[in-house]
């Protein structure tokens, strides 16, 4: 069942998990968030650290949780610090899914099978350590109440839920709009949870493009004659930052879990 310990990426999702719905607020944004919370529950175990605006691995022994490894090893690979905003940019497919099982196999989730217009399967989550996500709501609300500066995670969590456009879903209306401020207003407790959801919310908004590759000599690109032609499927940005597919195999489970 549930643990006392839970990592960035599994709140962010529980925060997001709708108890009505069984599905996810805010879907595509979410998955560049969790992303992100997996930067931040790296750097908290040690294994990561800012470098200006990019990431740097610091000690590539893994952490023994499977999905934030991988992500380890990828920023491993790189071999040289990686803008924050070019690694959460990059193709997350499944992101969601893939903690959304975890979370079953831990007993914190329940998937419930359906069908959409009594044809296409469609599966919902509802949580059933409802405790655990009261106390991980109860964090974010006393620092928004008290004002007084949380804890790292608590910190770190709040920034991304902001990042996200969570904002809205936890405190919705027009007596949400100050809550919804205070919880922006906590990104900068935490450097680490800050430069991330900065990084977020550019890529959501197009500003950052990954460097491009050097082109062959004589090559249209390379001779300056056009833009690249992407790939067929992959549709992008003006800036050229991939967007998050909206309905990708490895997204949410089907249909109805977005």
């Amino acid at each position: 069942m549930g643990r006392s310990r839970r990592t960035i990426p599994e709140e962010l999702l529980l925060l997001a998990l709708d108890p009505t719905t069984g599905t996810t607020a805010q879907p595509q944004s979410l998955d560049l968030g969790l992303a992100g919370a997996q930067l931040v529950e790296l750097a908290l175990a040690g294994r990561i650290a800012p470098d200006g605006d990019r990431i740097a691995v610091v000690m590539p022994r893994p952490t023994g949780d499977p999905t934030l490894d991988s992500a380890l090893e990828l920023l491993r690979r790189r071999g040289s610090p990686v803008r924050a905003v070019h690694w959460i940019g990059g193709p997350r497919l499944g992101l969601r899914q893939t903690y959304l099982s975890h979370l079953e196999r831990c007993g914190m989730v329940h998937a419930v099978e359906g069908q959409m217009c009594g044809v296409l399967p469609t599966t919902r989550y509802q949580a059933t350590e409802t405790a655990i996500s009261r106390e991980i709501r109860a964090r974010l609300d006393n620092a928004i109440r008290t004002g007084v500066p949380p804890d790292p995670r608590t910190a770190a969590l709040a920034a991304l839920a902001h990042a996200v456009g969570l904002g809205k879903h936890l405190y919705p209306g027009n007596e949400g709009r100050s809550s919804r401020s205070r919880l922006r207003d906590l990104i900068r407790h935490d450097p680490m949870g800050g430069l991330v959801a900065h990084a977020v919310m550019d890529v959501q908004n197009g500003v950052a493009a990954p460097p491009r590759r050097p082109s062959a000599p004589g090559s249209a690109a390379g001779a300056g004659h056009g833009p690249t032609r992407q790939p067929a499927g992959r549709a992008t940005e003006p800036s050229g930052v991939p967007v998050q597919p909206r309905h990708g195999r490895g997204s949410m489970a089907r249909v109805g879990a977005r």
